[in-house]
């Protein structure tokens, strides 16, 4: 089966799966800093919870960010940030810097 006799439905699924693989990957990986994101893909978990709200409003479902942040980090976003992450080291800092720039 090749990707062009996908059905809407199919195609539809398997990228609701890829998400869901991605989510799970980065819960896995708490370890890995949303700047360390930034600064080597240019998306973090901040960007996939502002996409899936974005995505919920363009279907005029009813989410707010805070919804969709518990959906990609798998609890608050306080709670996280409570519990996982860290403070941007200088380094950190101007790679980010230098990825923008």
């Amino acid at each position: 089966m090749t990707e062009q006799t996908l059905t809407a439905q199919q195609q539809t699924e398997l990228e609701a799966a890829t998400f869901r693989r991605l989510i799970a990957h980065l819960d896995e990986r708490k370890d890995v800093q949303n700047i360390d994101l930034m600064i080597l893909a240019g998306f973090c978990r901040n960007c996939l919870s502002k996409w899936y709200k974005a995505s919920a409003d363009d279907q005029g479902l009813a989410l707010d960010l805070d919804q969709a942040r518990e959906k990609v980090y798998g609890m608050t976003y306080e709670a996280w940030k409570n519990n996982h992450q860290t403070e941007a080291t200088p380094e950190q800092l101007a790679a980010m810097e230098k990825a923008n720039g």
